[in-house]
């Protein structure tokens, strides 16, 4: 009797450790770190969007001609803050949509990017302390971002080599139904990259 207790534990231990190497926790554990991963890049891209309303008294006050441009930052950040395009969880195996988050945030970045190196003719904007606080908060926030968006790449990647890889694959496709997640890519080459500006130095 014992030897059959010991035989089914035995076996009930076997069968246990089969479905944990076959994906059955480990898949959704992954895909749930990836989510997370998500949360905190949408969490950076909202940190960024928050900071210009600052942008826009400042340059208002301060930079009549550049009225237009900053306009457009306006009208981008507006995009690029629609709830249509935030990205829940099930939408990150949807490449469209994924596609339409990257557009709007870049578009964001590049009206923003025009808007500070057109501010550069403007010294007495440049010396402004709330400016200068401005792009320090800036500059950080690009540096999260890129650091956010590096760290959800790598949660996708892990994710996605699990559920095609063996012995995982099984529990993913099977049991799970696990579809692959999207990356996030720059729509233009270094999109992604915080911008090189040093617009607080004083000029002669």
């Amino acid at each position: 009797m014992n030897r059959i207790i010991a035989f089914r534990t035995a076996m009930l231990g076997a069968f246990a450790l089969a479905l944990s190497a076959c994906g059955i926790n480990s898949v959704p554990r992954a895909e749930e770190t990836a989510k997370a991963r998500w949360a905190d890049v949408e969490a950076q891209f909202q940190r960024r969007a928050n900071l210009i309303p600052n942008l826009e008294q400042i340059v208002m006050s301060s930079a009549e001609q550049e009225r237009q441009t900053l306009n457009e930052v306006i009208e981008a950040r507006a995009s690029a803050t629609r709830p249509e395009i935030k990205l829940e969880g099930d939408d990150l195996t949807d490449a469209s949509k994924m596609q339409q988050y990257q557009q709007a945030q870049n578009n964001l970045g590049g009206a923003l990017s025009r808007l500070l190196v057109s501010v550069e003719r403007y010294p007495e904007l440049r010396s402004q302390e709330n400016f200068g606080r401005f792009m320090t908060q800036l500059e950080g926030t690009e540096n999260r971002i890129a650091v956010a968006i590096r760290d959800y790449n790598e949660a996708v990647r892990d994710y996605n080599t699990r559920i095609r890889t063996f012995p995982e694959t099984i529990g993913a496709n099977i049991i799970h139904g696990a579809e692959p997640l999207v990356p996030y890519e720059a729509v233009s080459e270094g999109a992604e990259v915080a911008p090189e500006l040093d617009m607080r130095s004083e000029t002669n």
